[in-house]
């Protein structure tokens, strides 16, 4: 079997194989920080983001400056902040910068089936993908997490480690979004995963991705507490399950989604919605009060929230 890498920093991704050792598309882009527990230090944490964005196109460029800047400077800046700390972590760390997300996931894709650890081992993934802006320009203090609903460790993860000041955690679904990004590998094999995004926004993919809209002082925090999560991963006694069957509902989830289409009615300057729309968006609003009013929240109740979620957001953004 052919290494995983080539004995550097960089994994090759190929799009064909032939006699000459086939082409390639892209490459990823990683470092590992092993772990000093006698027990532990084989069991491993995948920390990632994507590095490859639309590029220059015809003569347009599309600068990715949150699509995947953001996420780059997080990986950068937690790798960092663990080299630097004066203790090694129990688990080891994987840092992966994987190629060619905007392709179809081919990077990811390819890391999980050529691990450069054993893949039995792997005991969770996490990743971010457009942490510097604020979905549609209306959850500016929020930072989503996707995820936790497949792993009861995780959930409560979520729950014990608190953000910085000025920064509020969205619990949702992973399948309010679908495959959306690198983690798609990951879960379809049952890992534990977390991914953390702060939304898409009317620059998503435009030439005005640009450095100087990112909200630095938001993209801080969030790394910040990117790394207390993935600390208290990598030290931690128990690591993450895979729920089979998923979690019960998570009342977060409602309380995430409603206020986000309050705040889409909020602003008709943002949203023109039409008269339907806005019907739609109001009685959803409605539901998700009483909802949360009653305190419970069903599986039936989330499956109608699912499906509604997916048109407003093929409708409306």
């Amino acid at each position: 079997m052919k290494p995983a890498f080539d004995g550097s920093y960089l994994q090759r991704i190929p799009w064909r194989a032939d006699k000459d050792g086939g082409s390639f598309v892209g490459q990823n882009v990683a470092a590992v920080l092993p772990g000093d527990d006698p027990t532990l230090a084989s069991e491993w944490i995948v920390l990632s983001a994507h590095l490859d964005h639309l590029g220059v196109q015809g003569s347009t460029v599309y600068p990715g400056a949150d699509d995947n800047a953001s996420g780059c400077a997080m990986l950068l800046e937690v790798a960092e902040c663990f080299a630097l700390r004066g203790t090694k972590p129990r688990r080891t760390i994987v840092f992966v910068a994987f190629d060619q997300e905007e392709s179809g996931l081919l990077g990811s894709t390819h890391f999980a089936a050529h691990p450069p650890m054993e893949f039995r081992k792997l005991r969770a993934f996490l990743t971010a993908d457009m942490i510097g802006r604020s979905m549609a320009d209306v959850m500016h203090e929020y930072v989503f997490a996707l995820g936790s609903e497949q792993s009861p460790e995780l959930r409560r993860l979520l729950e014990q480690v608190a953000p910085p000041d000025g920064l509020k955690v969205g619990r949702v679904g992973a399948d309010f979004i679908g495959t959306r990004s690198d983690y798609g590998p990951f879960r379809d094999r049952r890992i534990p995963f977390l991914f953390f995004s702060t939304g898409t926004h009317a620059d998503y993919h435009t030439p005005q991705d640009t450095p100087d809209r990112i909200d630095a002082d938001k993209l801080h925090k969030i790394s910040q507490w990117i790394y207390d999560l993935t600390a208290r991963l990598t030290d931690t006694d128990i690591a993450p399950t895979w729920a089979k069957e998923g979690l019960p509902p998570d009342l977060d989830e409602v309380r995430t989604i409603s206020l986000f289409l309050s705040r889409v009615l909020e602003n008709p300057v943002l949203f023109a919605l039409s008269e339907s729309q806005a019907t739609l968006v109001k009685s959803t609003v409605e539901k998700l009060r009483r909802i949360l009013d009653r305190g419970t929240y069903t599986k039936a109740e989330r499956t109608t929230l699912l499906w509604t979620a997916r048109l407003l957001m093929a409708t409306l953004f």
